[in-house]
């Protein structure tokens, strides 16, 4: 089983389908709590952008934003969405230094089995400035591995806490749950994290 063949497949064979059921979620409370801790004009990474949703979002509050998915039919639709070019990339190939005040990585990371996880949480460290901010967010729960299509790795606040904390010396901050913004899914839980880097 090639978990991440068959992830990135899941997106690029129906792209419009996923977009339609992500563009029209309500994300601005949490936008809202990431952004409030950026510098004016900061500079953000949307770290596997899906729809383009946020990035969009991010641009029209006065953010300059770069974006990257694996998905190459996402950052097809999410280019034309946005208005900026969408850069098709795998997370592990992220090399940038110093580069952002903050990194949204929504619904993204979870899609990593821990061992990659670990990897590219030290990516993301290197790649965001000395007070740099990190957003990420996981289903809640204990699961790991292919659901739906996709591979997912689950937390709750124990186990994200016990994961966290050797993997990464970005030192979490706010930690909250919150129900999908999705019609028809609010029996579904999230956890979202804000991080510092230094």
């Amino acid at each position: 089983m090639d978990w991440r063949k068959e992830t990135l497949d899941y997106y690029d064979q129906a792209p419009e389908r996923f977009t339609a059921g992500t563009l029209t979620a309500d994300m601005s409370d949490t936008r809202s709590r990431f952004a409030a801790h950026l510098p004016p004009n900061g500079l953000i990474l949307d770290f596997g952008c899906g729809s383009g949703r946020d990035t969009k979002a991010f641009l029209e509050a006065g953010f300059r934003v770069e974006a990257i998915d694996g998905s190459a039919e996402l950052c097809t639709l999410a280019s034309a969405y946005t208005g900026i070019q969408v850069q098709n990339m795998l997370f592990s190939e992220l090399d940038a230094v110093n580069r952002y005040d903050g990194i949204w990585a929504c619904a993204s990371i979870l899609h990593l089995p821990r061992t990659e996880l670990k990897d590219v949480l030290g990516r993301l460290k290197t790649a965001l400035k000395t007070g740099g901010i990190l957003y990420a967010s996981f289903k809640y729960g204990s699961f790991e591995g292919m659901r739906t299509g996709r591979y997912f790795t689950d937390f709750t606040e124990e186990t994200l806490k016990a994961f966290w904390e050797p993997a990464t010396s970005m030192k979490i901050f706010d930690l909250w749950i919150t129900e999908d913004v999705r019609p028809g899914r609010k029996e579904e839980k999230w956890i979202n994290l804000l991080a510092r880097n230094g």
